[in-house]
């Protein structure tokens, strides 16, 4: 069973990868650099301060730095316990796949993947009576992680798997956030 989830994965990566082209390789490298990412992690965190204020706001950027800390470190404690090597570095695939960017650590789970989820379900948790349209938060997940396919970084599940545990991180924090929030700010509703 194990062996046919891995063939499956790794048909719709060889999938997903052959999409792309040189042409927008560029753009792809951009999109998975986090720094590039800066101006929109302003604008959220400008949003946030606008609806919540400066102390609430550092208090959610406090949350949040604990929350991508332990991800990460769940990310490496499965990368390091399952070894997964990357779809660039699978000998099996690497000759017929397109191989933009070279990672030598492992695959198994995204971090990027994680990370973003997390943030992202952890925000919108706690901006969706602020913002009608939040749910459009989720298109930095998923355009983020669908680089880490395109550059022949991950597999699927390696991203399925990094939104489930990001999702799951995020919504336990939030709960955490939401009990603790009363103790900080007693005046917020």
């Amino acid at each position: 069973m194990l062996e046919r989830i891995k063939e499956l994965d790794t048909n719709l990566f060889i999938y997903l990868n052959g999409l792309g082209s040189e042409t927008y390789d560029k753009f792809w490298l951009i999109i998975t650099s986090q720094l590039n990412w800066t101006p929109f992690f302003l604008l959220l965190f400008y949003l946030i301060y606008k609806k919540v204020g400066g102390k609430q706001t550092l208090y959610i950027v406090l949350f949040i730095a604990v929350l991508l800390t332990f991800t990460d470190q769940v990310t490496n404690l499965f990368k390091y316990s399952f070894q997964r090597p990357r779809p660039c570095n699978n000998p099996e695939i690497s000759s017929i796949i397109r191989i933009v960017q070279v990672r030598t650590s492992y695959s198994f789970f995204s971090g990027h993947a994680a990370n973003t989820m997390a943030v992202a379900t952890f925000l919108f948790l706690i901006l969706r009576r602020y913002f009608k349209y939040l749910g459009f938060l989720f298109l930095w997940p998923l355009i983020f992680a669908y680089s880490r396919i395109y550059l022949g970084l991950h597999y699927p599940g390696d991203i399925l798997t990094g939104y489930f545990f990001g999702a799951l991180f995020g919504s336990l924090l939030y709960l955490v956030y939401r009990r603790l929030k009363p103790l900080y700010f007693p005046d917020s509703i």
